[in-house]
């Protein structure tokens, strides 16, 4: 199997691969399943995720259980107000040479990874979450004029509280643009919390397999960039993303009352991409509606801007972005 050319039997091969994972996953996050598909999308689209949610809602452990589940590298960083960028990215140490001199060097730091927990993003200060710019945009790392590549694949999953605003700090509009989803970890169903209060108040622990590999990730972003689109389908996202914005040809008196800025180009690629990747773990060969559709909150709602007083109604700039869908992507069938 190359990452070039996979020949049909090697797509199903992924595919199994990949549903064994997202089953692996769900033995230890329960009640979390559409979370674990939207992360799963993440991955193999070459994507970083945002995980927002109430604490104890399984964030940290649905990282944890990826990493035992595929095999990547992984490292966590616990996000603080003293955490300088150099805790993350590395930076020059004085060490010994083999002949047991003095010498400075540069020591890589956790970021080196191919999958980062970034725990409660949103506890650093400004300065330190910028750290992760270059690495989320390139996937690399510059330090005293060199730069180094980060190991591939290279993911970034983020968590943070969202009612907790006392010691934090906002992520700048810029950064949250870089995340490709934005994944809002819901509390579970009783009954997904009656099966998470047995299972994890015994003396048993569930035990992950790795049944997903780095390399196989690496050919599955190829695939899913490769997968087939209608003509009629970047046209209508890109109506789509051009009608958020304010004061354009292409947006509407109501757009222009809630909003004070759309979605970015980079929302577009990943509203496109993120269909993908929902289409090739449905098992399909090309990108339908429903695909857009599944994506399209995880992918845009965080890059969408309310104005001040749109904000009295949670669900304004939804119910915009639902309209907007079905006015641009609804009747491509």
């Amino acid at each position: 199997m190359t990452a070039h050319a996979p020949i049909a039997s090697d797509i199903e091969t992924l595919r199994t691969a990949l549903s064994a994972a997202r089953s692996e996953i769900a033995k230890a996050v329960r009640g979390q399943d559409e979370t674990i598909l939207l992360t799963l999308i993440g991955i193999i689209s070459g994507g970083h995720v945002l995980l927002e949610g109430p604490p104890g809602t399984g964030k940290t452990l649905l990282v944890q259980s990826l990493h035992a589940a595929t095999g990547l590298d992984f490292a966590r960083i616990q996000f603080t107000p003293d955490l300088m960028p150099a805790d993350i990215t590395g930076g020059m140490t004085l060490v010994e040479d083999e002949t047991g001199r003095p010498r400075v060097d540069y020591q890589k730091g956790p970021i080196f990874t191919q999958l980062l927990l970034a725990d409660e993003i949103n506890r650093a200060t400004p300065r330190t979450q910028s750290a992760l710019l270059e690495a989320m945009q390139d996937g690399a790392i510059s330090h005293n004029g060199r730069t180094e590549q980060l190991p591939q694949p290279f993911t970034v999953l983020a968590t943070q509280n969202p009612i907790e605003m006392e010691g934090t700090y906002t992520l700048p509009e810029a950064q949250v643009d870089r995340f490709m989803l934005r994944i809002e970890v819901k509390y579970p169903s009783p009954e997904s919390l009656a099966e998470i209060l047995i299972a994890t108040t015994g003396t048993e622990k569930p035990k992950l397999q790795a049944v997903l590999t780095p390399e196989q990730i690496l050919v599955l972003r190829a695939l899913v960039r490769d997968m087939p689109v209608h003509s009629t389908i970047p046209l209508a996202v890109a109506k789509l993303a051009t009608a958020t914005q304010p004061g354009s040809p292409d947006s509407d008196a109501e757009a222009n009352r809630i909003l004070r800025y759309g979605i970015s180009p980079r929302g577009a690629q990943s509203m496109l991409l993120g269909a993908k990747a929902h289409a090739f773990l449905a098992g399909r060969n090309h990108v339908a509606v429903e695909d857009l559709r599944a994506v399209m909150g995880p992918t845009l709602l965080h890059r969408l801007h309310a104005r001040f007083e749109a904000k009295a109604d949670p669900l304004a700039v939804t119910k915009l972005l639902n309209r907007l869908f079905d006015k641009h992507l609804g009747s491509i069938s």
